[in-house]
């Protein structure tokens, strides 16, 4: 007679592979990507932030914050590695709660302050320079989330991990964010209407949002 089990219970009773890598290998892998994560967005915030802040772009400004919004998460999942090499699993996902609900509500005020500055420039008739260092970063990011995004969800699945799946959707909501970007600067330059820079930070809005939803509620990661 076979007995049924639960999902997780049958993957926790199943025996590992060769193939499987160690948990602790898998959490220095983590490690070494969010480490990668820190240098890259402390690029991508500098010169996002400087770039908007010079060609008084909301677009460009909310994606430097966005920005520096992923490199507390990143720091965040640091401790949380920390923890649980240090301590084990069980405090880990005490931090992991803890920081995805600091990451929510983060993503949450981005939101609300890019609604605010579209509304400000709309009714003010507001628009934005063009930004040769914004438009070559943003272009640079999308291969660069790419690889750090699915990387991330292959080690979050593999440790079951929320807080590293967060992350890493965090990396894919930045890659599609680059592209917004990247097409409202494009459309800015060949239109060359104020309204454009306004606009197109309002379609950065939805990503924040779900982002926000998702690391708030802090979803299983392993279906």
């Amino acid at each position: 007679m076979n007995d049924s089990c639960p999902e997780k219970s049958c993957d926790a009773e199943a025996p590992p592979t060769k193939a499987d890598k160690p948990r602790e290998a898998l959490i220095r892998d983590a490690f070494l990507l969010e480490w990668l994560t820190i240098a890259w967005m402390i690029v991508e915030a500098a010169v996002a932030i400087g770039a908007g802040i010079a060609a008084h772009s909301l677009l460009l400004l909310a994606f430097g914050i966005d920005s520096v919004i992923e490199l507390a998460s990143a720091c965040v999942l640091i401790w949380r590695l920390s923890v649980e090499l240090r301590h084990g699993r069980t405090l880990s996902e005490a931090a992991e709660h803890k920081a995805g609900r600091i990451a929510g509500a983060l993503l949450f005020a981005l939101a609300t302050y890019v609604i605010a500055g579209a509304a400000y420039s709309l009714t003010r008739h507001q628009g934005a320079e063009f930004s040769i260092p914004g438009i070559a970063l943003c272009i640079a990011a999308i291969p660069v989330m790419y690889f750090l995004a699915r990387r991330k969800l292959s080690v979050a699945e593999q440790i079951g991990s929320r807080a590293l799946r967060a992350d890493a959707v965090e990396s894919i909501a930045c890659g599609w964010l680059s592209l917004i970007v990247v097409i409202g600067l494009a459309a800015q330059l060949a239109l060359r209407a104020w309204w454009v820079d306004p606009l197109a930070s309002l379609a950065i809005v939805y990503f924040l949002i779900k982002e926000g939803r998702e690391a708030w509620k802090g979803d299983e990661c392993c279906h």
